[in-house]
């Protein structure tokens, strides 16, 4: 009888207990910043211009696991059936919406932030486009157009590129630490200075932008808040394809807390992003931050660690062209108008200039992608955007230094499969 009632116990004991698989054990601390609305005016975890006073969207202690849910780089309206008129509807004063801030519990302003990528899950669609008056070609490249991709961890696939297939190498295009008052007034400073001496540059602009309190055209900090476009010491948009996942990316804190965020996220770009956009798109993205305490006081940028990344990141065959500092005579590229010189004008042959090299590069790589495989220019220009690899050759052979385009010939569906 009593082993009767001990095997009964046992088994009454035994229906109440829930063996979970392992899907049930769990070990992380996850901080989760989610999108709220349409756009990133809707959302209280978007922002689009940088200042040290814009409050944290959430705090996180290091270790955490922070999941920051993005939007695309244009904060856009496009959809999976978008044609280039669709380009009309692109408020530039909303770029780049970011994720966060996030204040790192324990960060102080002399210190640097270790941001390690774990994940970075893409939405469905994405897309890429060539805007008028932006992008590396833009005095060739003069109408608007737009490729519309169907986005997997397996690749990407347009109608509008057919036979292409971009393989999955998603980094964030913008990711940093807020800006001190100190290198908000140093950056304003020196960008005021090129912008009038004619170069491109980009001063505050309270048009579209966010938070609207700090930021906007009544903001407190209207005239202070920096526009996202170019990347600085503190990050941002930098677009270097190799922050690839499993990567580790330094940044020196300028504020207590760091102020980290994320946004901008490419599915794939090469390295140059052209046409002015990678594979554009939303994703959901996982870091990890470990604090570095006093090593960013000697930092003057950003670095980034990697293991094997970059080496799987490399094409199995490829095609190349090399650029030297070749240009037509009468020719001035737009990148060198502002220097407004008249000797440039007059020659074929610059001097150790890397950005006319790359040009030259460039367009005999456009050219081959026409000429070869039968795409049309704004095709190729494309996809020299997202999978062609712009790369410095030599910079002591004057006056020609070398800048190759390197394109994997992988992405065409016909030498894969």
């Amino acid at each position: 009888m009593k082993k009767v009632i001990l095997t009964l116990c046992f088994l009454v004991f035994s229906s109440s207990i829930s063996y979970s698989d392992t899907t049930d054990q769990t070990w992380m601390n996850i901080v989760e910043l989610k999108k709220t609305g349409d756009h990133c005016v809707d959302d209280k975890n978007c922002f689009n211009r940088y200042h040290p006073y814009i409050p944290p969207a959430a705090k996180a202690n290091p270790g955490d696991i922070i999941i920051l849910h993005t939007r695309d780089a244009l904060d856009s309206e496009f959809k999976i059936d978008s044609i280039p008129a669709d380009l009309a509807t692109v408020d530039l004063g909303l770029v780049h919406p970011m994720t966060g801030p996030v204040h790192i519990n324990g960060a102080k302003r002399g210190d640097a932030i270790e941001i390690e990528l774990l994940d970075i899950a893409p939405d469905q669609y994405g897309y890429t486009v060539i805007a008028p008056g932006f992008g590396f070609l833009r005095d060739i490249f003069t109408e608007p157009y737009i490729v519309n991709w169907k986005l997997t961890r397996v690749g990407a696939v347009s109608a509008e590129i057919p036979g292409v297939t971009i393989p999955y190498e998603a980094f964030p295009g913008s990711i940093g630490v807020l800006p001190g008052i100190m290198e908000v007034n140093k950056y304003k400073t020196r960008e005021a200075e090129l912008a009038a001496a004619g170069g491109a540059a980009l001063g505050p602009s309270p048009a579209g932008a966010l938070p609207d309190a700090i930021c906007g055209p009544n903001g407190s900090y209207k005239d202070d808040c920096l526009r996202t476009i170019p990347p600085r010491e503190n990050g941002g948009n930098i677009d270097v394809q190799q922050m690839q996942i499993g990567t580790k990316m330094v940044f020196p804190c300028f504020i207590d807390g760091c102020g980290i965020f994320a946004g901008d996220i490419h599915y794939a770009q090469g390295d140059g992003e052209v046409s002015g956009t990678a594979i554009e798109m939303g994703s959901v993205m996982q870091i990890r931050v470990k604090i570095l305490p006093g090593k960013g006081k000697d930092m003057d940028m950003p670095y980034v660690v990697g293991n094997d990344q970059i080496i799987d990141m490399e094409p199995t065959r490829y095609y190349q062209t090399i650029g030297i500092p070749l240009k037509a005579k009468g020719e001035m590229p737009p990148t060198h108008a502002y220097l407004d010189s008249k000797k440039l004008v007059d020659l074929e042959n610059a001097s150790e200039d890397l950005v006319i090299a790359a040009r030259h590069a460039l367009i005999q790589m456009i050219d081959y992608l026409v000429n070869e495989h039968g795409l049309t220019k704004e095709q190729a220009y494309v996809l020299c955007s997202v999978a062609a690899d712009l790369r410095v050759g030599q910079v002591v052979d004057v006056p020609n230094y070398v800048v190759t385009a390197v394109l994997a010939l992988d992405v065409f569906d016909k030498y894969r499969n």
